[in-house]
């Protein structure tokens, strides 16, 4: 076995692998750019050296850096993590030519499915269904749209060693692919240093679910079930779960079979991942094709690991090592339901746009003990969760069998920065339980105690998400955050029992915070009692709530609660809570003008609250008006400004593209408000812009 391993990536995956080579008693290294100096995956490793500067192309992307701080360390295997060099067949024969393990596939494997063109001329050829569409070179954008004509709209635009959700566009006219293409190329090329795009027909309709793969070099291959990553944003997913609710024993078997067929085609060896797009409109359990394969381990394995009981980079490691699996097909395992939550640094309320900056606070749930389980052959275990810095979590007893857990995969802690540099990705929320409904309950709960402050985050849209009928439902399609929230995302709607409780919360935390005004020492007079009786507004509408003694009232109705508050608490729990009284609500709060911000169930309210002989006088306050800022195009994120498509004097439609500023390794372009005329304009390409700087200003 191995004595050092170097792990050649930063963030949460990074940690994730030293958990694991750590408990298998593998010393570790970690690898920096200046951005990371203090990250935690950096002060959990044995080692460290450093890269370079922030930019990921002046850093984890340099092989020949990574090579080097391994031969220096000592370390005798690397591990990619999520791939920032896991697609390079170079850097797997680099590692070769060194004498230093790859923990991954063999070179020729990573070569041939590392790029999308070649892997689907090779799944075509070996009998593989793949989506109809144009493989061969693009040399132009007219020929892009002359290709995506003849296909047929919609289609797919997509750079061809793509992956994460980058470089990727859809387009339903010629138009978007004349917008598009190019944006396309640049994005592949900057993520990728690859800027071929390849065009395929989009599947309306369609899920994506994917097939884990795991083989060793002695020619054993096994598909671990499947996993669907249907709800996405902008290609990038957002909520996997494994099992899929629309996939049968007999599609499983189907789809397993023909993945394993495919990789043991090219020699594969290691953890795989093959993904496949498929029609939800199909109800035979054959409408299913290639789409591409993943030569690395998934940001979403964890749900995985929670259904099968194996530690996948664990085994990765030791198939590494030339060790056999241990374990058949027919030994693998299909234990419950999981759904892991991508937590980013993005605001939902802002159109998602990308957020960076310092997380002021940053406590997530406390994870689970995890149940003992039994490995799959000698040696497969369970890694448990432990702390953002590696150290063990305190250990409770085991939970009962079946009882539902939570785990927090992260890199972060709390008064770190997020950065424009890298992906937005801050946690991964993971749950388990016997059966989905019970993993989707544990998802709300956990989010609802998820505290995030710092950059904009997406804690309560994955809420509104584990909340909605049709997910709860399982009728899900890429394009299920488009078609149901097509004008942005404002909070998940309550009901009238939940905007009850929150309105006895609100008057019970300010009759604390108003008995705590009164014992202030010095006052003159004698000492006032709280006021009893509250008028809380929330959502436009004013609630009575009576606080006494004897219990609280709202509108006239006495709720069964408990709760607790002092002021400065962060968190509420309301016991009691829901129609049978039998609910525990964690709601977060914070102080407002006038009242309180509280957040839970997916949204955020905010909320006044006023004695009742003070609320009435309310209704002679005079609203302010926004002022108009629709001649001025600003910046809606921190980002590089890289293209500028006006100038002053120019005239411009409205909807026109007028910039393009580049965040977290995505483009965004942006666009004219209305008809105008360029009066003036602030900023030049290659300029850094915060966020709501001008931009350009319009007559």
């Amino acid at each position: 076995m191995f004595k050092k391993i170097l792990v050649a990536n930063r963030g949460e995956i990074a940690c994730r692998v030293m958990r694991t080579a750590k408990a298998m008693g593998i010393k570790t290294v970690a690898v920096y750019s200046d951005a990371d100096a203090r990250a935690p995956h950096v002060l959990m490793a044995d080692e460290s050296v450093r890269l370079g500067p922030a930019p990921a192309a002046e850093s984890y992307l340099k092989a020949e850096l990574i090579l080097l701080a391994a031969k220096e360390t000592g370390a005798d295997c690397i591990h990619p993590g999520y791939g920032f060099l896991s697609e390079r067949e170079s850097f797997a024969l680099a590692c070769a030519e060194a004498g230093i393990a790859f923990v991954g596939p063999p070179p020729k494997a990573i070569a041939a499915m590392g790029d999308k063109i070649e892997s689907k001329k090779l799944a075509k050829a070996a009998g593989v269904n793949v989506v109809p569409g144009y493989l061969g070179e693009i040399d132009s954008t007219d020929h892009a749209v002359e290709i995506a004509g003849g296909i047929g709209y919609p289609v797919m635009m997509k750079a061809s060693a793509g992956g994460g959700g980058k470089g990727m566009r859809l387009a339903y006219s010629e138009q978007d692919v004349r917008e598009g293409f190019e944006a396309t190329k640049r994005e592949g090329l900057a993520s990728f240093g690859d800027d071929r795009v390849f065009i395929e027909k989009f599947i309306e309709s369609p899920r994506h679910i994917e097939i884990q793969l795991i083989g060793d070099q002695h020619g054993n291959i096994v598909y671990l079930n499947e996993r669907e990553c249907s709800i996405q944003r902008r290609h990038q997913k957002v909520v996997e779960e494994a099992p899929s609710p629309f996939v049968t024993p007999a599609m499983r078997k189907a789809m397993g079979e023909q993945a394993v067929a495919l990789a043991q085609a090219v020699g594969y060896y290691s953890a795989g991942t093959v993904e496949l797009i498929v029609s939800g409109a199909d109800t035979t359990g054959e409408g299913f094709y290639f789409l591409e394969m993943n030569t690395r381990l998934q940001v979403e394995h964890p749900v995985t690991e929670e259904i099968t009981g194996l530690d996948l980079v664990e085994l990765m490691i030791r198939v590494a090592a030339g060790e056999p699996l241990g374990f058949s097909q027919d030994e693998v395992k299909l234990n419950g339901w999981s759904i892991e939550n991508r937590v980013y640094a993005e605001d939902p309320y802002r159109g998602f746009l990308p957020s960076i900056g310092r997380l002021v606070r940053y406590n997530p749930p406390h994870p689970s003990p995890s149940r003992s389980r039994e490995g799959l052959g000698e040696g497969v275990t369970y890694t448990p969760a432990t702390t953002p810095l590696g150290e063990p979590l305190p250990q409770p007893l085991p939970q009962a069998e079946g009882e539902p857990r939570v785990r927090v995969d992260d890199g972060v802690r709390e008064g770190g920065e997020v950065s424009m540099f890298y992906d937005p990705m801050i946690a991964k929320l993971i749950t388990w339980a016997p059966a989905r409904d019970g993993a989707i309950a544990a998802q709300i709960a956990a989010l609802d105690a998820f505290e995030l402050e710092g950059p904009g985050n997406n804690i309560d849209f994955l809420s509104a998400i584990m909340q909605h009928p049709r997910f709860q439902s399982g009728a899900l399609t890429t394009g299920f955050i488009a078609e149901e929230y097509p004008d942005g995302f404002h909070g998940a709607p309550a009901d009238a029992e939940l905007l009850k409780t929150l309105a006895a919360v609100a008057a019970f935390a300010a009759t604390a915070e108003a008995d705590r005004a009164r014992r202030i020492d010095g006052q003159l007079g004698k000492r006032l009692r709280p006021p009893a009786d509250w008028v809380v507004s929330i959502d436009k509408t004013n609630h009575a709530v009576t606080i006494s003694t004897d219990g609280i009232t709202v509108d006239g109705e006495e709720l069964d609660l408990a709760l607790e508050y002092t002021p400065g608490d962060r968190m509420v729990v309301a016991d009691g809570h829901g129609v049978d009284g039998d609910e525990h609500l964690t709601i977060r709060i914070a102080k407002a003008r006038a009242g309180f911000k509280l957040t839970t169930r997916g949204a955020i309210h905010v909320v006044r609250v006023l004695p009742a002989r003070v609320a009435p006088y309310t209704a002679h306050l005079i609203e302010k008006v926004a002022p108009d800022l629709s001649k001025f195009l600003i910046c809606p994120m921190p980002g590089l400004l890289v293209r500028l498509d006006v100038a002053a004097g120019d005239k411009v439609e409205a909807g026109q593209a007028l910039a393009v500023v580049e965040a977290m390794k995505m483009e965004n372009i942006l666009r004219a408000e209305k008809t105008g005329t360029v009066k003036s304009v602030a900023a030049k390409t290659g300029d850094s812009l915060a966020v709501d700087q001008v931009i350009l200003e319009l007559d």
